[in-house]
């Protein structure tokens, strides 16, 4: 038990080290721009403001940006009362505030949690998960979900989305400004201003997955040990995730972004991609080992 709370209190800390990394990161792209620019110390106090804006953003509403970027929409609980009452019951059993219950119209099996906290927290299920798992299973997966939301994993996985994206957009325009830069720009700094751009337009990806790697695999063992924990059934979860290895497909609707949200890859598994050499998730079969080790 002592294991989970100190989780619970490394990813909060981890958490605004991150916004505390990211408002550097987008400051120090500000001086640059500056320099480049000519824009003066106004132009540097103008992107770190905007940094710190989007932080709040990210931290308030990131959540919504995950669930609309993978096409979820709000289950109310007449819309379908068996997955409704499945999350309301595990809400109980583990103490959490009930979450909003989202479905992903795809046949995929998959689900992610994403808010800041428990009270502000939804957990999204794909319409593949609820008819290709029996419910045994598919309690497992919104066990594991659950515990994400409990170990407070949900904001710093949140976060991360909007973080990449920002970066991204600053690589982006970074680059498309030298094309309107001025013969002067040009004349003074044009060569720096390209070879900043193609940089930043190297890197930034690399440095999106990097924050990605920053929610930890153990994150996920540990949200699957609390998982089977909550439902009192390890071999629940253990036979949705070879369900998942076997089913093998991708959801059509992928992000890298938002890919460390689900629990497992959303570009299928065992397909070969790029964004599988950067996998924030640990392999399925080391996963279905360990929960059939276990002993509730």
């Amino acid at each position: 038990m002592s294991n989970l709370y100190s989780q619970i209190d490394s990813n909060k800390r981890k958490t605004f080290l991150l916004m505390f990394i990211f408002v550097v990161f987008v400051t120090l792209l500000g001086y640059i721009f500056g320099r480049v620019y000519n824009w003066g110390y106004g132009g540097v106090i103008f992107i770190c403001f905007i940094s710190i804006f989007m932080s709040m953003i990210s931290y308030y509403s990131g959540d919504k940006v995950a669930l609309f970027s993978a096409g979820a929409k709000q289950l109310e609980k007449n819309e379908n009362p068996y997955v409704y009452r499945m999350v309301e019951n595990l809400s109980i059993t583990s103490g959490n505030p009930m979450p909003k219950v989202y479905i992903m119209n795809d046949d995929s099996i998959n689900a992610f949690a994403c808010g800041r906290d428990p009270k502000h927290s939804s957990i999204a299920v794909t319409t593949g998960a609820i008819a290709k798992l029996e419910n045994e299973e598919l309690e497992g997966v919104i066990a594991h979900e659950m515990s994400h939301i409990k170990n407070y994993d949900i904001r710093l996985m949140t976060i991360v989305i909007i973080c990449v994206g920002i970066i991204s957009l600053l690589a982006d325009f970074f680059i498309r400004g030298s094309f309107f830069r001025s013969r002067d720009n040009e004349n003074k700094g044009g060569g720096i201003l390209i070879i900043v751009g193609i940089v930043l337009a190297i890197l930034s990806p690399i440095f999106a997955n990097l924050i990605q790697l920053a929610v930890s695999r153990k994150r996920e063992y540990l949200a699957d040990a609390s998982g089977a924990l909550l439902t009192r059934y390890p071999e629940g979860l253990a036979n949705a995730l070879e369900k998942i290895k076997r089913d093998g497909i991708g959801m059509q609707k992928t992000n890298t972004a938002t890919a460390h949200l689900f629990i497992s890859s959303p570009f299928g598994v065992g397909k070969k991609s790029f964004a599988k050499l950067f996998s924030t998730h640990p392999p399925i079969e080391d996963r279905i080992n360990k929960l059939r080790e276990m002993s509730v």
